[in-house]
């Protein structure tokens, strides 16, 4: 075989975020930044806008898909049934409740009215499969929930500009809105709110990040596109079929009697 030949069926190398661990190592590292001012900041918004999302939906059960932080707060749902799962022992203090791979959920298919995920395809190495599998055991007219880093962002030039690519959260997969929509509408979901908050810049100090609130206030307004986190909320379509109704044609009928012939 040539070289050539050896250069094309190469494997391809693994995403940039996989070079600063295994999906496992980089969940327990956001679980520690997280616990940082940034993080906690971060986790507070993050918790207030999934919960005004929460009180616009209904169902009987609700499971959401890895546990980052307490600060995601369940309890403004309607939804009484709420399943918290996670990928590693360890996180029962954070609310999970179910240990299993987000690509292989152990719940039944057509169960599962409300999915959230949390950052969970930015840190899973098939993020693909794991959208198939919110859809699977989502019901019809099921919705999902899904909060992912956005690149076009302060926080994506921070990455894209940050000497120190082995640290979390910078050595994530940030998906942008587009490519975000393409994956939902490919699956077939209805695509029913899209909007991205924390306008501010990606800071380590507290004080400093407080004092930039101002932002929050006129981001939405003046640059609505450019926040550091955007939140999907799509609907699991259902295809149905339309009864066609049948095309009735009156038929002539010739009655005796009625025709006069002639001799």
């Amino acid at each position: 075989m040539s070289s050539w030949v050896k250069r094309v069926v190469r494997p391809r190398s693994k995403p940039r975020m996989w070079r600063c661990g295994s999906p496992r190592e980089v969940r327990r590292a956001l679980r520690y930044w997280y616990c940082h001012d940034l993080g906690r900041l971060l986790a507070e918004e993050e918790s207030r806008q999934v919960a005004e999302e929460l009180g616009t939906l209904f169902g009987y059960h609700l499971l959401q898909v890895g546990c980052l932080t307490p600060e995601l707060d369940l309890r403004g749902s309607s939804i009484r049934h709420q399943i918290v799962m996670d990928l590693e022992p360890g996180t029962e203090r954070l609310g999970a409740g179910l240990l299993a791979e987000p690509a292989r959920l152990p719940i039944a298919g057509d169960s599962v009215d409300l999915v959230i995920l949390p950052h969970t395809l930015e840190m899973d190495e098939d993020p693909h499969q794991v959208l198939r599998e919110t859809k699977r055991v989502l019901v019809g007219e099921g919705h999902v929930i899904i909060l992912c880093f956005n690149p076009w962002s302060l926080w994506g030039l921070r990455r894209r500009l940050s000497c120190r690519r082995g640290q979390t959260p910078w050595c994530a997969r940030f998906i942008s809105p587009m490519r975000m929509k393409d994956w939902l509408e490919l699956l077939g979901f209805e695509i029913r709110k899209v909007r991205t908050f924390f306008h501010r810049p990606p800071l380590a100090r507290r004080r400093l990040l407080e004092h930039l609130q101002l932002m929050e206030k006129y981001g939405p307004r003046l640059w609505p596109s450019f926040g550091g986190v955007t939140l999907f909320v799509a609907r699991k379509r259902v295809s149905t079929l339309t009864p066609v109704r049948p095309r009735w044609r009156r038929r002539s009928v010739l009655t005796p009697g009625l025709v006069e012939t002639r001799q």
